[in-house]
């Protein structure tokens, strides 16, 4: 009897075993669920994304990444996490392996020889991000096969609301505001370019939104040129080249960000150049962004390098001081409403803020991050000094250490003087108004005090550095051509 109870539980739970036992691809997507609001879409699209899990006849499973890289990074930072969902959905408790694709292939190719045994791709694949965004899927549809939401690739805060223009970039703001209103006339390809930090992303995005609005019968195709290698590789290696072509030459408009990344990359500059020239000579409009010129990406093929030129190339300048006090400002009002508090600073932390973080806009907006994270409702309440006390440790790891000398030097050359002149005691303006504009560069750039500062400009007074410091901080705001100087000698000993 208790022979006959053994063998009915023995296919009790066979019958149970079969009917729970989910494919490892559905087990696999339920996982990557979790893992992309865990880590954010840029980690995931980045380094789980491009992952392919695989599984043997035996049903043994396998995380095969494209790259050692990426296997490491997923060993690293994601590993123990994606273990335990894996172990949470599986109801069978089938193993998982971590392997780079070089690895798999020769375990693979071993154990073929040996066991006969064969690794098949576990169906369904992962899909959410195999193919870029596009914005003919509603967002608040179910993820189907091949196809994501919009708001996966693109951040709802950077809009052209949201936008500060000024001089250093009415004119992009303004090609991106024609290009996102679908007028006639346009040029095509767009490609804005400008070092990191000047706005190349949030004016993406902000296109890329307006576009949509204004037209919702287009579809829009954006996707940072990292999710246009990593889904391009997948895609190769998954043999879905076909509707990897199709997702994007079917676009009425395609924005790519940072396509100087795909530059030394042989294939991928291919795929690129046929899939711009598909959609430019089908009528349909194409936008870039990168860290400079056409001409200056040398390592790019000639041919796609070409056509990168062939529409309008746009540049983008450094934010000058008028534009970074619009942009703090604007910011701390978005900040305020966050987080319930009055957005407000004190007009000379302002000042200072946008006179230390000259160089990217990004670097800017970290620091009021900083401080907000730091004092919350009290940032309105904030004075100079713990605003720099807050923010030193965050300045000394990356700035370049400033001296006085350093100062004079570049001054001095800037005016096309001697630095002698400088510590002169001669008094006409031609001398003057430099020696002031230096004693007002070392009060930002240095961490001497005034008295300090006096004793290195020709034993000086510190009173007549506090009189430069404020005569130079007056003029600047109706003086164009001298806030433009302080800003070129800035940038110059900033290396």
């Amino acid at each position: 009897m208790s022979i006959k109870v053994g063998a009915a539980s023995q296919e009790l739970s066979a019958a149970y075993a079969a009917v729970t036992r989910e494919p490892a691809g559905i087990v696999w997507n339920k996982v990557c669920v979790s893992l992309k609001r865990e880590l954010g879409d840029a980690a995931f699209g980045s380094w789980i994304a491009p992952a392919v899990l695989r599984e043997t006849q035996a049903g043994d499973v396998v995380l095969v990444t494209p790259t050692g890289i990426a296997r490491d990074w997923i060993r690293r930072s994601a590993w123990r996490r994606i273990g335990e969902l894996w172990a949470a959905g599986d109801a069978v408790g089938r193993r998982m392996d971590l392997k780079s694709r070089l690895e798999f292939e020769a375990s693979a190719d071993a154990a073929s020889a040996t066991t006969g045994a064969v690794y098949v791709e576990a169906k369904p694949q992962p899909i959410e991000i195999v193919l870029p965004v596009s914005s003919d899927i509603p967002a608040a549809a179910a993820p189907v096969a091949g196809k994501t939401s919009p708001v996966q690739g693109l951040q709802e805060r950077f809009t052209f609301d949201s936008f500060v223009p000024g001089p250093a970039n009415e004119f992009a703001h303004a090609v991106a505001r024609r290009v996102a209103s679908w007028a006639d006339g346009h040029f095509n390809p767009v490609l804005f370019h400008g070092p990191y930090g000047f706005g190349k992303t949030h004016l993406l995005n902000a296109l890329a939104w307006e576009a949509m609005r204004a037209a919702p019968n287009k579809r829009v195709v954006y996707l940072t040129a990292e999710r246009f290698l990593s889904t391009f590789v997948r895609a190769v290696m998954d043999r879905q080249t076909t509707a990897f072509k199709d997702e994007l030459r079917g676009a009425d408009l395609l924005i790519i960000d940072d396509v100087h990344f795909i530059a030394g990359k042989q294939s991928s500059q291919e795929e690129l150049f046929h899939t711009l020239t598909a959609l430019v000579e089908d009528g349909r409009r194409v936008v870039f962004s990168a860290d400079r010129p056409p001409s200056a990406m040398t390592e790019m093929d000639a041919r796609l390098r070409s056509h990168l030129s062939a529409g309008l190339v746009c540049g983008m300048e450094p934010a000058d001081r008028s534009l970074r006090l619009g942009i703090l400002e604007r910011k701390i009002e978005a900040l305020g409403r966050a987080q319930g508090f009055t957005g407000s600073v004190r007009p000379e932390v302002l000042q200072f803020l946008a006179d230390r973080f000259t160089d990217s806009v990004r670097e800017l907006e970290g620091a009021l991050n900083t401080l907000t994270a730091r004092a919350g409702e009290r940032l309105s309440r904030l004075s100079l000094d713990e605003v720099q006390a807050i923010l030193r440790p965050h300045l000394r790891g990356g700035e370049k250490r400033i001296t006085i000398d350093d100062i004079q030097k570049a001054t001095s050359e800037h005016y096309g003087m001697k630095q002698a002149d400088l510590l002169s005691e001669r008094r006409n303006r031609a001398i003057a108004r430099p020696r002031q504009a230096a004693m007002w560069l070392a009060k930002q750039l240095t961490t001497r005090s005034l008295p300090d500062i006096g004793r290195r400009f020709g034993g000086r007074d510190h009173t007549t550095v506090l009189h430069a410091v404020r005569r130079i901080e007056a003029l600047r705001q109706e003086d164009a051509v001298l806030s433009q100087d302080l800003e070129t000698i800035t940038r110059k000993l900033r290396g």
